[in-house]
Order: C-alpha cells, then structure tokens, then sequence
C-alpha cells in the first residue's frame, strides 16, 4: 500500500507529468524512489512509529481529485512494469532468434568473430582488473596503469565499445544479406520469366494468326519451352491450340490423330491448371472435335460429348464471345444429323442421346450474327444450310447470297464447295 509522503512524492510527479510529458513521468518516479529511500532509512522503528501513529491519528478523506490522481498513477507504474516485462523477454528472445538464423542458414554463412585490437586492448584491460590472490596483482595493476593514463583508458574504452558494436553490426548484416538477396534474386527471376512468357505469347499469337509455315514455326517455338512453361495456363492452351494447327495441316490420317491425342492431353493439362479459363475449355472442345472425327463409333459420341461439356464451360466463362456461340452451333448440327445407330451408342454410354435439333444449331448461327454481323463465310453457310433443311428457301437464298459475297478462303476449301453446293441447288 502507498505510504503518505510516497503519495505526495507521486502526486507532484504526476502533476509535473501532465505538463512536461515523459520528463514529468521520469520526475514522478525519482521523488517516489528518493521518498522510498527516505522512509526506509529509518529502519524498522521508524516505520512502527509511523504505523502507530496512524493508529491514533485518522487521515482525513482523499478528495475525489486525489483519488483519480492516484489511480491513475497507479494505472502508469503498472504500465510501466509491463513494459519493463516485455523488454526484458524482447531481450532474452534476441539471442535465441540470432542463432537460430545461423542454424538455419547453415555453417557455412554463420558470422564469424575476428579479433581486432580493440577486442585485444579489451582482454588486457579485464585481466589488469582482476587481483590475484598471490599479491602480485598489485604490480601487475601498477604496470598496467602506469602504461595507460586514464584518460587514454576511458578513450579506449568508448573505441573498444563502438568498434565492437559496429563489428556485431556488420556481422548481423552479414547473417541477413544472403536471405535478402535470395529473395531478392528470386523475385528478379520470377520477373524476367514473366517477361519472356509475355513476349512468347505474343509471338506465338502472331505466327498463330500467319500463313501455314508461320503456325509450324509457332508449334516448334512453344515446343522447346515446354519444360520451362509447363506450369503456366496461358502457355498451355497455346501449345494445345498449336497441336490443333499441325493437325489441320497434316494430310496423313495417322499424324492427324497423333496431333488430336498429344493435343488432348496438353488441353486437359491447361483445364486442370487454370478451370476458369476459357480458352482452355474452348481448345479442349476443339481437340475433342478433331478426335471425334477418327476411331469408332464409341470413341465419336465420346469425344462429342466432350466438346458440348467444354464448350457450355467456355460460354459460361465468356458469354460474348461469337466463336464460342459458332463452335456450339456446329456441334448442335452435327448432333441433329446423327444415324439411328449412333444414337444407340449415344443411349447406351449416356443413358440419352443427344436431342440437338436443326432448329437449336440455327439459333446458336444467328447469336453469332448478333453478336458480330458477317463474322464469317462459314458461319453464313451454316445458317443457309439450317434454312434449307427447316424448308425456308427464301431465306437460305438471303444467306447463301452474303456467303458468296466473302472473298475465297484457301484456308477452308470445304466452304468453298458447300458455298458452290448450296448455289446450284437454290437455283433449282
């Protein structure tokens, strides 16, 4: 409990606080500690005067005022003690944090302590203060003294205490250097394969978008970086989208479906590493396509089914996109023209067969054109040939018109002669 004269001591520290800030606190503390002294000075009697005293004499009331100023007093030395803790712990946990970065770091990195003179004059100085028992300390202190004055030994003394800290200092920055460059090297690597994605990417875009003997250059190009890329989505459906190419191009029925199977396989690759991306969805569709078109009838319904699941993901990622819409078209077509006996087929491994009709492919042509008006040669064909087959003739003729007023696509001789197919049989 607070003695009096150890109130009033704090009570003038604390007023004096409110004006001067932390000198006021420091104050605070040093008439309590000077009071604590005082009254203990005494001894035991005279702390049993005071106790008896007290007995006989009843201290008058604090006021309200005093009682807050004691409270928060108290409030402030226990704050204080706290924060006494929490240095002290901050000063045990700096030891134990230091090696375990050097047991962490490993042998070879931890620091190394090197002698300097001012460790050298240190070890002196500590031996010339310790006396032996023997008595010939003495001589010893005496040569030691009279070697250095004490100025030049206070002197030394700051610049053995500042060289070291400075040497302690350095060593610490040695310990953390090599972790900072290590980071700081691996983001500057992460950076640079960053770089080089972009610019491969936009070449392969590029080559992508070329005549033929581009889009083979662009398949080699995202061959060889593979290995390095093989974890990136916007790499893989590029490679996959290139395999697609080269199947389109190859004319030997074998090499094509090589090109599907391998092609399949980097397009699940880019699924599984990025599921919301669109492009993935919408090469793996495509593959699938390709596939559908060799082996049994199995594999066919299979691969189709495939494609519809891929190509509703990849409309669901990006629903304005026309090609998605005429990819789905051409799948709902070829479904409405499916034989009895692979719709058998269909049944047995789905437990329902498709149920796409002319009507369905011709609205899924038609979003194209909404969504981009003459998006292209094939696009319109598809939609003449829905026309005819729903027994419109007047508007197949409208859309077999605007197919014939494209420029010839050498890219897709098969348009070329539908497109010439549907002329001749319109004018009939």
């Amino acid at each position: 409990m607070v003695q009096p004269a150890d109130s009033k001591a704090l009570t003038l520290g604390l007023l004096a606080g409110v004006g001067l800030g932390v000198a006021g606190l420091t104050l605070a503390v040093a008439l309590y500690q000077r009071a604590k002294k005082r009254n203990g000075a005494g001894g035991e009697p005279a702390a049993r005067r005071r106790a008896e005293f007290h007995n006989h004499l009843k201290a008058p009331e604090p006021s309200p005022r005093q009682a807050d100023i004691l409270e928060k007093l108290n409030g402030l030395i226990r704050s204080l003690e706290e924060v006494k803790g929490e240095v002290q712990s901050l000063k045990e946990a700096v030891p134990r944090l230091q090696e375990r970065m050097r047991k962490e770091l490993g042998p070879e990195r931890s620091p190394k302590k090197r002698s300097s003179p001012g460790h050298t004059a240190a070890k002196k100085r500590k031996r010339s203060e310790q006396v032996p028992e023997d008595g010939g300390g003495d001589a010893a202190a005496g040569a030691d003294s009279g070697s250095l004055s004490s100025e030049e030994a206070e002197s030394e003394g700051g610049y053995i205490t500042a060289h070291t800290d400075a040497e302690e200092e350095s060593e610490e920055e040695k310990v953390m250097c090599p972790t900072v460059n290590t980071a700081f090297g691996s983001s500057v690597q992460e950076d640079n394969q960053t770089s080089e994605l972009d610019a491969l990417m936009k070449k392969a875009d590029s080559l992508h978008e070329s005549p033929e003997l581009d889009k083979k250059e662009g398949f080699q190009l995202l061959l060889e970086k593979k290995d390095q890329f093989w974890d990136r989505v916007e790499f893989l459906w590029r490679l996959a989208r290139a395999y697609a190419d080269m199947h389109d191009m190859t004319a030997d029925i074998e090499d094509k479906k090589n090109y599907a199977t391998i092609g399949k396989e980097i397009a699940t690759d880019a699924v599984n590493a990025g599921p919301q991306s669109a492009d993935s969805h919408m090469w793996l569709a495509i593959i699938c396509g390709h596939l559908s078109e060799h082996g049994s009838v199995q594999a066919k319904i299979k691969n189709g089914a495939l494609f519809k699941d891929h190509i509703d993901k990849a409309i669901e990622l990006r629903p304005q996109d026309p090609k998605l819409y005429h990819l789905l078209g051409r799948w709902c077509y070829a479904a409405s023209q499916l034989t009895w006996l692979e719709k058998k087929v269909a049944a047995t491994l789905f437990n329902e067969a498709p149920d796409s009709t002319i009507q369905d492919a011709l609205q899924c042509f038609l979003k194209v054109e909404e969504l981009h008006p003459r998006y292209s040669q094939t696009n319109c064909v598809y939609i003449t040939k829905c026309y005819r087959e729903l027994g419109q003739p007047n508007n197949a003729q409208m859309w077999c018109d605007m197919a014939a007023s494209f420029p010839n696509n050498a890219e897709e001789p098969e348009t070329q002669e539908e497109l010439e197919h549907l002329l001749s049989a319109l004018k009939k």
